[in-house]
């Protein structure tokens, strides 16, 4: 069973195993969530907040 997890594993993985990028607004560093598995490329902003600023 997939959990949709970064690399299509199916595994379960650690929170500190999980892809990060900074986020463009604020600058502090986000984890990969699987609401974003199909966008993750495309994720600039760590949060809604941050998007809208």
């Amino acid at each position: 069973m997939s959990e949709g997890s970064p690399g299509g594993a199916g595994k379960m993985r650690r929170k500190g195993d999980l892809p990060q990028k900074i986020c463009a607004a604020c600058g502090l560093p986000f984890a990969w969530r699987k609401k974003w598995a199909r966008d993750w490329d495309e994720v600039k902003y760590c949060s809604d907040r941050c998007r809208r600023a």
